[in-house]
């Protein structure tokens, strides 16, 4: 009975300790959204988005988000955080730590969609205000360069005149964070505390600067927060389901694009080195034929599908590399997408 209680007893001291490490990290979209919830938190980050003192940005107010998902791509809801400024203009935050397909056609399609619901029917086009969509980014949307902050606009080809400034793309790429540097600000500073991966870590991040001390103190409130600390840990949960689902659908698409290939091959194969026998008249050549020309098939057909997915990979498109996997006249049309 005793040595019962002296296990009890040290798995309290393990989940004591295990508590009192526990904190929210803000990569979780849930964690993110509750950490903006803090004005104090918002003025803070949204001066570092618009490279101004704290001071000078006005009051702003999180208005109702949409949380069910309503497409395709969107079986886990969102939970981003729409703020209204005082002078009427939005913007849009989304942390994001998962790859879509078609990502910049979505981030265009959640921005027109704000910036149009602004209007009530009836209403002059004078009324309509500036809209900024930020996302904070956990994979590299642009590999090509090493810029982890970047701002989009509507610009003419030739001179750059600005056509309007009433829409705005901010993109963050955590995984670009530069090597920490001495004198560092701005937004990225925020961008490293956003992306922090511990207790300890944050906290020293804190010690920063006033705002981030801040966002600390909050991430440990929240934390401490029993339905909140549930309601996080779920979504952490689903989060994590939905990337094994996705890595499982890519693997099962790879295994099936060799299988195609081999397939593919072998048919061809067969048929090159059948004419090939007949025309030469001989059992020798028929069967070089068919060895011959099964390898080339075989080749062949494998290759597309591996290019086909390579560039889908590259791209991020996971969903469209899983429906390619088992839908064929889907696959067939990323093969004409693609010229291959």
């Amino acid at each position: 009975m005793e040595e019962i209680k002296v296990r009890e007893t040290g798995s309290q001291r393990e989940e004591d300790k295990h508590n009192q490490e526990f904190i929210m990290l803000p990569t979780v979209d849930f964690c993110f959204k509750e950490l903006m919830k803090n004005p104090r938190v918002r003025r803070g980050f949204i001066a570092a988005l618009l490279k101004k003192e704290p001071e000078e940005v006005e009051e702003t107010e999180v208005l109702p988000g949409e949380q069910p998902g309503e497409y395709e791509d969107e079986k886990l809801g969102i939970l981003d955080v729409l703020i209204r400024f005082r002078d009427g203009s939005r913007m849009n935050l989304e942390m994001q730590m998962m790859a879509y397909g078609y990502w910049k056609e979505r981030v265009l399609f959640y921005l027109c969609r704000i910036y149009t619901g602004q209007l009530k029917k009836g209403e002059s086009y004078d009324k309509l205000k500036k809209c900024v969509h930020v996302s904070v980014l956990g994979f590299n949307q642009f590999p090509e360069d090493e810029t982890c902050f970047r701002v989009f606009h509507m610009k003419e080809e030739g001179v750059q005149t600005l056509y309007s400034d009433k829409l705005e793309i901010m993109v963050l790429e955590l995984k670009k964070l530069p090597p920490e540097a001495q004198s560092e600000e701005g937004v990225v500073r925020w961008m490293r505390f956003l992306s922090g991966k511990g207790k300890e870590d944050l906290a020293e991040m804190a010690e920063k600067d006033l705002y981030l001390k801040e966002a600390y103190e909050e991430l440990e409130r929240l934390s401490m927060d029993e339905e909140k600390r549930y309601a996080y840990e779920a979504r952490e949960k689903a989060l994590r389901d939905h990337i094994s689902m996705m890595n499982y659908a890519m693997e099962k698409g790879l295994q099936e694009g060799r299988d195609k290939g081999y397939m593919e091959g072998r048919d061809k194969g067969y048929a090159e080195g059948h004419e090939e026998g007949r025309e030469e008249g001989r059992e020798e050549g028929r069967e070089e034929g068919r060895e011959e020309g099964h390898e080339e098939g075989y080749e062949e057909g494998l290759g597309r599908v591996n290019l086909l997915n390579r560039f889908l990979l590259k791209e991020n498109r996971y969903d469209d590399l899983a429906r390619a996997a088992i839908d064929q006249e889907y696959q067939e049309k990323l093969f004409r997408e693609y010229q291959i």
